[in-house]
């Protein structure tokens, strides 16, 4: 098997777990704040599981993938690869609720590109992408979610 790329981050946020899961299900919002992201589409979503397509753009590189996310609101999400440049991709939102107004997010990715020259350009790409989802997601949920200490 090819060597997959594991990526593991995690925040405290002064907002409620069930919060930052909607956050985390907004798909159609991430293009307005994640870098890289320019595109997102959802195929379908019901109460259990949304299925939906990211499309990546950075240095002139670009590709899109898709992933079906079994829901289990409000700790966790489990993600799944239903189509793109990847071998292999496992991914889990979990939002753990500390207080009423305070949560752990946690993102845990692995993943391994299809070989390739393109490829291996959109592994660097959805690395650096994926190396700030929490960052981001946390910047946006104090942007527009109140919070106990306004």
């Amino acid at each position: 098997m090819k060597k997959t790329t594991s990526i593991q981050r995690s925040a405290l946020v002064l907002h409620s777990a069930q919060a930052m899961f909607n956050l985390v299900n907004d798909i159609e919002a991430y293009p307005q704040y994640m870098d890289g992201c320019i595109g997102a589409e959802v195929i379908s979503r019901n109460e259990k599981e949304i299925i939906a397509r990211l499309d990546l753009r950075k240095a002139g590189i670009s590709h899109s993938f898709t992933t079906r996310n079994h829901l289990s609101a409000p700790q966790l999400v489990e993600m799944t690869l239903l189509d793109g440049p990847f071998s292999y991709f496992q991914g889990v939102w979990q939002f753990k609720m500390l207080q009423e107004n305070a949560s752990k997010v946690s993102l845990d990715l692995e993943f391994a590109f299809k070989s390739g020259v393109l490829n291996k350009a959109a592994g660097k790409l959805f690395t650096r992408v994926a190396d700030n989802l929490v960052a981001a997601l946390v910047q946006r949920a104090d942007a527009i979610l109140p919070s106990a200490n306004r």
